[in-house]
């Protein structure tokens, strides 16, 4: 008897060209959903569609149906909730049985946009009826690099004043692998890197590793956000599983 393939969204993003050959590495068919076409390969079937487009076609109901197991890593700038709820309602019609979201970590915490559109997608998922798991990560050793490089271009490096628990997007991919796999387990412990950083830290690190040199000066962040960051409620300290990555071995393997 064949296994349904598992549906995976954002499967050519940063995180999904990691999770896809593990999943394929467990004998499991693949069906990404994308929104470009690719040549369907290797017991992987690309289908394309956009999540945001809503009811506007069939295409997303055509992805989920026949699949039992669907890990949704498909997400951007804005619009996740959007994308969220459109991809539940047709995991619902479909009779999906376990509905995988990777979030953020403090997405209940810190008042800005992203944050606020992934509480609302995993209101989305909870609130869907379906069987589902939840992973709230840490921002990824790859974001932070984007980061500081564009940072790195300004003669000077102004410097917000707050800590990081950066998370290696590998470590994330093999934790996401192993909840799609196991029982629908809800909101499980999130998943942060091993070391926190004072973001100057963090930037100054990111130099030394590029042979750069450049001046920091120290900025506060405004608002309520800033006052969520300066009190650490952007990290996760507690009950908090950690991965082995550091920023360091991240920089050394990614520069060098």
């Amino acid at each position: 008897m064949t296994t349904p393939p598992i549906l995976l969204t954002g499967g050519t993003g940063t995180l999904g060209r990691h999770v896809l050959p593990l999943l394929r590495a467990t004998g499991h068919g693949v069906r990404v959903l994308s929104r470009h076409p690719h040549p369907s390969k290797d017991s992987v079937e690309y289908v394309t569609g956009d999540l945001l487009k809503g009811e506007s076609g069939d295409s997303v109901q055509s992805a989920v149906d026949g699949t039992e197991i669907v890990l949704h890593l498909a997400g951007g700038p804005k619009g996740d909730e959007v994308a969220t709820r459109n991809l539940v309602r047709a995991a619902s019609r479909a009779g999906v049985k376990h509905l995988v979201f990777i979030s953020v970590i403090a997405a209940d915490r810190v008042p800005l946009g992203y944050f606020t559109s992934k509480l609302a997608a995993e209101e989305a998922v909870t609130a869907s009826g379906l069987p589902w798991t939840i992973l709230r990560a840490a921002q990824f050793h790859d974001l932070l690099l984007t980061v500081v490089q564009k940072m790195a271009k300004l003669p000077v490096i102004p410097v917000p004043g707050l800590r990081l628990q950066p998370v290696d997007s590998r470590e994330v991919a093999a934790r996401l692998v192993e909840l799609t796999l196991d029982k629908p387990a809800g909101l499980v412990p999130d998943l942060a890197g091993p070391k926190v950083y004072e973001s100057a830290d963090a930037i100054r690190a990111y130099l030394r590793a590029s042979g750069r040199k450049r001046p920091l000066v120290p900025v506060r962040m405004p608002g309520k956000a800033g006052r969520v960051y300066r009190a650490d409620g952007n990290l996760s300290l507690e009950g908090t599983d950690l991965g082995t990555r550091t920023w360091e071995d991240f920089l050394t393997e990614r520069l060098h």
